[in-house]
C-alpha cells in the first residue's frame, strides 16, 4: 500500500526514535526497530548520512508512490549530502526482516556555517 495524502500531510522530522545529541549544527539519531515495527512517515530536508549496526530487512513506502525492499549489512552507510527544503523527500521504514534493525543517524543543519563548509 502507497503512502496517502494523511500520511503526506503528517509527516514529522524525526527520523529515528530516540534523538540522542542536539546541538547547533546537528542531530544524531539511534533508530531501533523489533521485526514488524515501523518507523513513522518522516521527511529529510537536510544534509545527513545513516550507518546500519545491523544486518536485517526492511521496505520503504516513499512520497513519490515508490516502495522499495532493501537488504541491509552491518556497517553499510549511505550519506545524502545535498537535500534541502526543496530536494526533501518523505518516507516511512518497517522492519520486515526477523533480526532488529539498528541504526545511527546524523543530520546536518546548513545554515550553521561550521557545518554548511563541509558540504562545499
Amino acid at each position: 500500500m502507497t503512502l496517502g495524502e494523511h500520511d503526506l500531510a503528517t509527516a514529522n522530522d524525526h527520523i529515528g526514535t530516540q534523538l540522542v545529541l542536539d546541538t547547533e549544527g546537528m542531530r544524531v539519531w539511534h533508530l531501533r526497530l523489533k521485526p514488524g515495527e515501523a518507523l513513522a512517515v518522516h521527511r529529510h530536508d537536510r544534509p545527513y548520512f545513516w550507518t546500519v549496526l545491523t544486518d536485517g530487512r526492511a521496505r520503504s513506502r516513499y512520497g513519490n508512490g515508490d516502495i522499495v525492499d532493501i537488504a541491509y549489512r552491518a556497517g553499510e552507510t549511505r550519506h545524502f549530502g545535498d537535500l534541502t527544503t526543496e530536494s526533501a523527500f518523505v518516507h516511512d521504514l518497517t522492519n520486515t526482516g526477523e533480526t532488529e534493525l539498528v541504526f545511527v543517524t546524523v543530520e546536518f543543519d546548513p545554515r550553521r556555517p561550521s557545518v554548511q563548509m563541509m558540504f562545499e
